[in-house]
């Protein structure tokens, strides 16, 4: 069984010969690029400078012999760069203030402090020395005070930006590109993370601390926009998923956190109102230009009150089934959806058991959740979320490596 069926088979809830595994197929299944050398180091590999795909969050494009050491199944295309075979022209030399030397797309956007912070500042952000990812103030999301009033856009000139941001023709042919040359290099296989991602979420237009309340005292603006914004999406699906279908196998639909530690961060009632109708609608047009791609929807924390209308949604995967958050535990998380979504991810605890814990109670966990969660197939082997600058390689090669083993 190839990897690109191993997957194919167990995202269609059928149990495949083991289970599939993935490192970085997307920007929440990925590892630290401060972490990633370490790694390297510990699976006996030769050195190389991590390739920085994700500068916000800082994380490494995983090379094809990480994926061959640890039995992954996933190669990703996600701005505009891929893994699944070389690519020496787009990648350039940094340190990123002499912390790390790695490869980067764009060098000339960063530039380090005299105390070692390093900057983004074409986006205001800035990774400290203390620190292993960029951030910036409210993590560039404003708190909305009581005095304030609400921030709503000029709905006709959002409708005129979107359309100015539409792909063009140039760009489609080289995604496509892209695309049909990474298929005829792997068997493994390939997640397309650009451009499909429907802009729509929770926290959008206004961040954490406004947008829900947006949609509690504006709901006829909010289906205004979600309604201009998902006829957008719907445009750039037509140009492109019909051109990528033959070589693609999961695209990401929707980044969209609707979970705290211990709830949502909106009422049920306001994602069936306000969001579900729009999801299905990219779902269902994604779907009927391409039958057989499978629809991703990243959402963190505890969403398990949502998992039944995340499914009337149409999304075919959800990642990453953190079921440490909310008080469910992995067993009604696979119970609520079996037979009808797939979980991406969920394979430790990664706020407590991962950094926390030994290496046997690592493997302990991945194997009794590996055993739920891929009962009667419908899921792909992950951390819930990145991996962290801090854990331990060992740590790492151990949850792999148990993934692995027959269920």
């Amino acid at each position: 069984m190839t990897s690109r069926e191993r997957v194919l088979r167990a995202l269609s809830f059928q149990t495949p010969d083991r289970l599939p595994r993935d490192l970085g197929a997307m920007r929440s299944t990925g590892i630290s690029a401060f972490a990633y050398p370490k790694l390297v180091a510990a699976l006996g590999l030769p050195y190389r400078r991590p390739r920085v795909h994700d500068t916000h969050q800082m994380l490494a494009l995983p090379d094809l012999d990480v994926l061959d050491a640890l039995g992954c199944d996933v190669v990703t295309i996600d701005g505009g760069v891929t893994n699944a075979f070389e690519e020496p022209e787009k990648w350039h030399d940094t340190d990123f203030g002499g912390r790390l030397p790695a490869r980067v797309q764009h060098p000339e956007t960063f530039s380090t402090d005299a105390d070692g912070t390093v900057w983004q500042r074409q986006w205001n952000i800035q990774m400290p020395a203390s620190s292993f990812v960029f951030n910036s103030e409210h993590n560039g999301q404003p708190v909305l005070g009581m005095d304030q009033p609400l921030p709503l856009l000029d709905l006709k000139q959002y409708k005129r930006d979107l359309e100015a941001w539409a792909l063009t023709d140039e760009q489609v042919q080289v995604a496509v590109d892209l695309c049909r040359r990474a298929r005829e290099t792997t068997d493994r296989a390939l997640f397309y993370a650009d451009h499909l991602n429907a802009r729509i979420a929770i926290t959008a237009h206004g961040g954490l601390g406004v947008f829900p309340v947006v949609c509690l005292l504006e709901p006829d603006y909010v289906h205004e926009l979600h309604g201009i914004t998902i006829e957008h999406m719907a445009g750039e699906a037509r140009k492109l998923v019909p051109e990528i279908a033959p070589y693609v196998d999961i695209a990401l639909t929707c980044g969209d956190d609707w979970g705290t530690q211990s709830s949502l961060i909106a009422s049920p009632a306001t994602f069936r109102e306000l969001f579900l109708p729009y999801y299905r609608r990219h779902n269902a047009e994604v779907h009927r230009l391409a039958p057989g791609l499978k629809t991703f929807l990243h959402s963190c924390g505890a969403i398990y009150g949502l998992l039944e209308m995340l499914v009337e949604s149409g999304f075919d995967i959800i990642n990453p089934a953190q079921w440490p958050a909310g008080g469910h535990g992995y067993e009604a998380w696979k119970e609520k959806v079996r037979g009808r979504a797939s979980f991406w991810g969920g394979g430790v605890d990664t706020q407590h058991t991962l950094p926390s814990g030994t290496v046997e109670e690592v493997e302990q966990e991945v194997r009794q959740v590996c055993a739920c969660l891929g009962g009667d197939g419908g899921y792909v082997f992950n951390n819930i979320h990145n991996l962290l600058a801090e854990v331990a390689p060992e740590k790492v090669i151990a949850m792999y490596r148990t993934a692995g083993e027959p269920c």
